[in-house]
């Protein structure tokens, strides 16, 4: 997909962020479903995600240290009962990865499930300087 090797690893701005958030809070609106609130430590997992992607130039739900959304974020001391997670990878800025995300059955679903109360979204751009790597994960607490 993208050449691996060095990325652009910033944190994801606020404002990205809060677009994002106010974006999908929308859309579940819309379907009467509780409004998600951003929680660190989704932030940092989509962010690593991210910017993991981005520095192996391949999309993937799979981390080199994690098996998924669900792992990531225990080893940063949530305790989820459930997780889920949108990534993308391309010349995608914020809304047009959103409107893919809507646009798309299963990531769709994601952003609907309605068990989830919080949200994470993570961006870095490949070696290429061209490319975009996106990751979103939403979960629910136990208890």
């Amino acid at each position: 997909m993208a050449l691996a090797g060095n990325a652009q690893c910033a944190a994801t701005s606020g404002a990205e962020t809060a677009a994002a958030l106010a974006s999908t809070n929308a859309i579940r609106a819309q379907r009467g479903l509780a409004p998600l609130s951003v929680d660190p430590r989704l932030q940092r997992a989509a962010e690593s995600h991210a910017c993991e992607m981005a520095r192996r130039g391949t999309m993937t739900h799979v981390g080199g240290k994690s098996s998924g959304p669900m792992a990531r974020i225990k080893q940063l001391g949530y305790k989820p009962r459930m997780a889920a997670e949108n990534i993308a990878g391309g010349r995608f800025d914020l809304a047009r990865v959103q409107s893919e995300w809507v646009n798309s059955p299963n990531h769709r679903a994601n952003l609907l499930l309605p068990q989830t109360r919080h949200f994470g979204l993570g961006r870095a751009v490949a070696a290429d300087g061209k490319t975009v790597f996106w990751s979103a994960v939403f979960a629910q607490p136990k208890g």
